[in-house]
């Protein structure tokens, strides 16, 4: 337990940091696989280097059923700092608002008085719709509905374009959809907030009391209820289903050999005609795509930072007609194994020549890398030196514009007309004036 705590505990500041600090990240980079998959929509990232590896209708909307209650934690999370002393008394309205509605609840009382924590391990372990009408209706004063507002301005927030919410334990209500990639958003904002990590990979509890023991729903993590749906390297996150409307839904992630990555697969189906239930196609899916991704992709270094990838022109340096330029920091992201760097395509955006002075560090233009017409990153390109401007080769350059320009050409030749036309004039004046000039006579002695 120690050990996984570790684990944990590591996740969690490594996505924390990826909260704070830029990465070199790519906006999707998917690759192929060699297997099918039972989930309508999937989405797996790399949280190494945030590349989005594989997906299948990502953006299209779906039923998130219980995952939802990631939003609701978040917004739990956001609104209260102190989850192990600060108290709820239970309404017993808001228990039966949920009275005939099937849902999964953590058989919490009316009027008994239970923290955050209490209540945010009743929504994360055994998926209690009843701590999440709990929680809204605290957090929103006795008004669910201000608390579900909170919810869609946190999406929005996070970028989720594809996503509403209309309550906030995930039953159905055709207002109430979210896409795989913007559950990805919202679930990697949650692992960076208090013991979101600790609680969603928890696999029981006692913290009703020993008679009240909490189970999750999650078989993925629970190597002594899971069965075949056991994998050893995930952790958490939430699981999801309201029957056939959103199938089987799995948001979880897993790490293996120093690599991280979180999937999130909707649209399992649950029920054949028969009302035969199927296997859960959204955790085999899930763990099938964290095999695929452990032994067939690996962080590959595609650009360095001190490379010197590209020369252009340099004008008015002293002897000196060319210039290095160099990527601006190093891009690494996760590639199949089987690839070559080499087999990544860099599209150079530079000028054909640049103009001294440059400074080392300037920069001159960018490189786009692609891979299979993958665009993966757009990395700005620097001066690998400084250099100087010729004041004689500025000059010279000056008089040689202003010899060639159109204006001094067409100048010369309007001088050269007048000259020419100058002398025409003079010398036939000359020759006139010879013409007229009297003749003397001169005396014979």
């Amino acid at each position: 337990m120690k050990k996984v705590m570790t684990i944990l505990t590591a996740v969690t500041i490594f996505l924390s940091s990826l909260m704070i600090f830029p990465q070199n990240t790519a906006n999707a980079a998917t690759f192929n696989i060699d297997f099918e998959t039972a989930s309508k929509s999937l989405y797996l990232e790399n949280l190494d280097t945030g590349t989005v590896v594989y997906s299948k209708e990502a953006n299209a909307r779906r039923f998130p059923a219980s995952t939802t209650k990631i939003m609701t934690y978040i917004i739990t999370a956001e609104n209260i700092s102190d989850f192990e002393n600060t108290y709820v008394t239970v309404k017993g309205s808001v228990l039966r608002e949920l009275e005939g509605t099937g849902s999964s609840v953590a058989g919490i009382e009316e009027n008994e008085k239970l923290s955050i924590y209490q209540l945010l391990c009743c929504l994360m372990i055994p998926s209690g719709n009843d701590a999440a009408m709990i929680l809204a209706d605290y957090i929103g004063k006795g008004d669910i509905s201000k608390f579900v507002d909170k919810m869609n301005a946190k999406a929005k927030e996070l970028g989720c374009e594809g996503t509403h919410f209309a309550n906030p334990h995930g039953l159905n209500d055709p207002n109430h959809y979210t896409t795989v990639s913007d559950m990805a958003k919202i679930a990697k904002y949650a692992l960076t907030l208090p013991q979101f990590s600790e609680i969603s990979n928890m696999t029981s509890s006692d913290c009703l009391g020993d008679d009240r023991y909490l189970i999750t729903t999650n078989y993925m993590i629970d190597e002594s209820r899971g069965g075949d749906y056991y994998y050893p390297y995930a952790s958490g996150i939430k699981t999801g289903s309201t029957g056939n409307d959103s199938g089987y839904c799995l948001v979880s992630t897993a790490s293996k050999n120093g690599y991280t990555y979180l999937c999130v697969a909707y649209g399992a189906p649950y029920e054949d005609e028969n009302g035969e239930s199927y296997d859960n196609g959204a955790m085999i899916d899930s763990a099938n795509l964290y095999d695929w991704a452990f032994d067939n992709l690996s962080i590959k270094t595609i650009i360095e930072k001190n490379d010197l990838v590209k020369e252009i022109n340099i004008n008015y340096a002293w002897n000196k007609d060319k210039i290095q330029l160099a990527p601006a920091k190093c891009y690494s992201t996760i590639m199949p194994d089987n690839v070559e760097i080499e087999s990544i395509d860099k599209i150079y955006n530079v000028p054909e020549s640049i103009d001294a002075p440059v400074k080392e560090g300037d920069k001159v233009g960018t490189v786009t890398l692609s891979y299979a017409n993958q665009e993966l990153a757009t990395i700005d390109l620097l001066a690998s030196e400084s250099v100087d401007r010729s004041d004689l080769l500025t000059a010279m350059d000056g008089l040689k514009t202003v010899a060639t320009s159109q204006w001094f050409i067409i100048a010369v030749i309007i001088i050269g007309i007048l000259i020419f036309t100058y002398i025409i004039i003079v010398t036939v004046y000359n020759r006139k004036k010879q013409t007229h000039r009297p003749v003397k006579k001169y005396r014979k002695f």
